[in-house]
């Protein structure tokens, strides 16, 4: 299936939204949350997210019992019946299986690992989970259709050669459950894996960060105990709504925003002339929020946390459109992370330019109705953005992508008074994400 989104005229977006719980952080405690026996009850949690329900769909056929409350956002989760042997099919979507690994190995001493997405890679993006697994004292052999771990987890040392999210998460989790003292050197402690750190504690686990990059685990030497615990908000979207507010010219109240995790991304929008209102938790962006001199341009690189990171990157290059002159956006971490900028381009035609690691923005910009793909989550956030503000008739094609990052996405465009109409179109191939692809389509009627 496709989903199209088409965009008749501007939209004028007024109301308020309320931030979900963070993907990157209620994935990862889900998965945490597998090595335990008792019930784990997860509030703030994301329900509705593509990457979310796919996980939870391997997890149920692993043998853990979860029981969603959609009007609460929780989710009871009860994995007393977990085992590697009921995985059947190794051919998903899901790219942080490693993370599973644990939850069996503590039970049966065996883990079973599908590979990312179901494709064999010779496996650099594995190399580091395989690394931590060894050193933990584990058997790690690469089969054909899936990573298979065996022994007992132990503690030991961990250097990781470069900062790694997922091997630092890979690494607590395992460590928390293995028998003896675990050192992590050269950790990447963002507010995510802090959060799962939070989680892991409230199981029981005795995790000790050292400074910014080090952290000590005193392992428990088998499975932990039951928890109830609330998810972070997600800054990533905190940070769409805020762009989105700034340059639709309406007025968005958001509410649940994690303001102390947003520091550095909220001076880089304070030095481009953006001034919100915030109070504890929330935030009002409307036109009085631009000084008569509107948005200036800037330039910035995104990197690590606690700066502006990665998949912020598509948001500060879609306000750089709006901005009274040349915007530079460098991506050192992820520098070929561009390919979006192609399909934004067509909204703003010559107001783009991007090659590895730099794109530049020449604003401000009227954006017109285009016709655009999406190439990946942020990246396909950007162009239902710029579909939203575009004067003229839009359409975006592939937006499930965004729907992977963005919970309940249609019914919070639909609270700020976005007229849309979500088409889902068989297609021949099956795409990456779940066997459907997604094209929303969006009439509005001129405000």
């Amino acid at each position: 299936m496709q989903l199209r989104l088409t965009v008749a005229f501007r939209q004028h977006l007024e109301g308020s939204v309320t931030v979900s719980g963070a993907k990157n952080s209620a994935t990862r405690v889900l998965a945490a949350a597998l090595t335990s026996e008792a019930e784990v009850t997860l509030r703030n949690f994301p329900l509705a997210l593509e990457d979310v329900r796919a996980k939870m769909a391997f997890v149920a056929a692993m043998g853990a019992e979860l029981t969603p409350d959609h009007a609460r956002e929780e989710l009871t989760v009860l994995a007393r019946g977990l085992c590697c042997d009921c995985i059947q099919d190794f051919n998903l979507p899901i790219r942080t299986t490693y993370l599973l690994a644990a939850s069996t190995l503590a039970r049966d001493g065996r883990a079973r690992v599908p590979y990312p997405g179901g494709c064999k890679i010779g496996s650099r993006g594995y190399d580091l989970h395989m690394m931590v697994w060894r050193q933990l004292g584990c058997m790690v052999e690469e089969r054909p259709d899936h990573i298979e771990v065996t022994g007992r987890l132990k503690g030991g040392a961990i250097d990781f050669p470069i900062s790694t999210v997922g091997g630092t998460e890979n690494a607590l989790i395992c460590a928390a459950v293995a028998t003896g003292e675990t050192l992590i050197r050269n950790a990447y402690v963002t507010p995510e894996v802090r959060d799962l750190i939070d989680f892991l504690r409230e199981m029981g686990a005795i995790v000790s960060p050292e400074g910014s990059s080090h952290i000590r685990i005193q392992g428990q030497g088998g499975l932990l105990r039951g928890a109830t615990f609330s998810i972070m908000p997600d800054r990533i979207e905190a940070l769409t709504w805020i762009v989105l507010g700034a340059t639709s010219g309406g007025t968005i109240h958001i509410r649940n925003i994690p303001l102390e995790t947003m520091r550095v991304p909220l001076i880089h929008l304070g030095e481009a002339g953006l001034d919100l209102f915030l109070n504890s938790a929330s935030a009002l962006v409307s036109p009085a929020c631009i000084g008569v001199h509107g948005l200036q341009p800037f330039e910035l690189a995104t990197g690590t946390h606690p700066g502006v990171i990665s998949d912020m990157q598509s948001f500060f290059v879609f306000l750089a459109l709006f901005a009274n002159g040349r915007s530079i956006i460098h991506d050192y971490r992820y520098p070929e992370r561009i390919a979006y900028v192609q399909e934004l381009a067509r909204f703003a035609p010559g107001a783009l330019s991007a090659e590895r690691g730099r794109i530049i923005v020449h604003g401000p910009v009227a954006l017109q109705g285009a016709e655009a793909a999406s190439t990946d989550l942020r990246g396909s956030m950007a162009q239902i953005m710029a579909a939203l503000c575009a004067e003229g008739r839009s359409q975006v094609d592939g937006v499930e992508m965004a729907l992977r990052g963005y919970n309940n996405l249609p019914a919070k465009l639909a609270q700020l008074g976005c007229d849309i109409e979500w088409q889902e179109q068989q297609q021949a191939a099956p795409s990456l994400h779940g066997g459907h692809r997604v094209r929303a389509v969006v009439s509005a009627v001129p405000s």
